[in-house]
């Protein structure tokens, strides 16, 4: 899906909402959260700089021990059937090792295990509306979102391996660096529901899908909300984030995937 095919189709989508003349009556009040929230993910993917390769498999406590520094929280304003959100991820990982490394190039390939070394700082902010179709026991919301997400990775190996080519095979070593950074914003439809089982415990799923010119990315999300006291909501559970993006010297083909835990507090 294209950066204007998801536009469109987020436009279209808020098009006809606003054509039905649903919006929230003025005398309705705006209500405001903010949620810091913790996210125990780990990483699985590729990542390409240049015409080198690396498989990423990280667990969360891999990254734990890498994390230089990291920041997650969202920010919502309700009035009425209307939210409107923003959601902000930063993160740095360095000295990330993997013992793979890939490298293609004409009539040639290098294969090799060795020592890699990656270093990474990401940022990723989300914009969103949404409009709830269904507002019954269960509810229904659709929504537009942009999520941008600007990318920093240093590729630094030292490894003794072959170049294979057509007619030989010769021992190679040495070290190599590759270096690159890259920002895109992906234009995104989704739908999330809630389901009350208590008057303080509700259920939540939610998922987006979309994309932009090099890009493909979806999300989908399971969780628990609990309000232990007024004003106050815990909530817990699964979240996946994929991305497939890739323009020729640059890819990052990532799924981000673990529990989360945060705290919303209502204003």
């Amino acid at each position: 899906m294209n950066l204007r095919a998801s536009a469109t189709a987020i436009v279209a989508v808020l098009g006809v909402l606003m054509n039905q003349n649903i919006f929230a009556s003025d005398s309705e009040e705006w209500n405001f959260e903010i949620t810091p929230y913790f996210l125990a993910a780990g990483l699985d993917g590729k990542i390409g700089l240049q015409d080198a390769t690396t498989d990423v498999d990280m667990s969360f406590s891999d990254i734990w021990d890498q994390l230089d520094a990291g920041f997650m929280g969202m920010f919502s304003a309700r009035k009425g059937r209307w939210t409107l959100g923003f959601e902000a991820v930063y993160f740095k990982l360095s000295g990330v090792g993997s013992t793979s490394v890939s490298r293609d190039g004409w009539l040639t390939s290098l294969d090799v295990n060795g020592a890699l070394e990656l270093t990474s700082e990401m940022s990723i902010y989300s914009g969103t509306v949404a409009y709830r179709v269904l507002e019954d026991k269960t509810q229904l919301d659709v929504l537009g979102a942009l999520r941008y997400t600007d990318l920093e990775a240093e590729l630094e190996v030292s490894i003794d391996g072959a170049f294979t080519g057509v007619f030989t095979t010769r021992p190679f070593s040495g070290a190599r660096k590759a270096k690159g950074s890259k920002s895109w914003t992906d234009a995104v439809v989704g739908l999330r529901v809630i389901q009350p089982v208590s008057d303080e415990v509700d259920l939540v799923g939610y998922v987006d899908v979309g994309g932009s010119d090099d890009s493909t990315t979806w999300q989908a999300i399971a969780g628990v909300n609990w309000e232990f006291k007024e004003d106050y909501t815990a909530k817990f559970g699964y979240r996946v984030l994929d991305w497939d993006y890739d323009d020729g010297d640059f890819k990052w083909d990532m799924q981000s995937a673990g529990l989360y835990a945060g705290l919303g507090i209502a204003f």
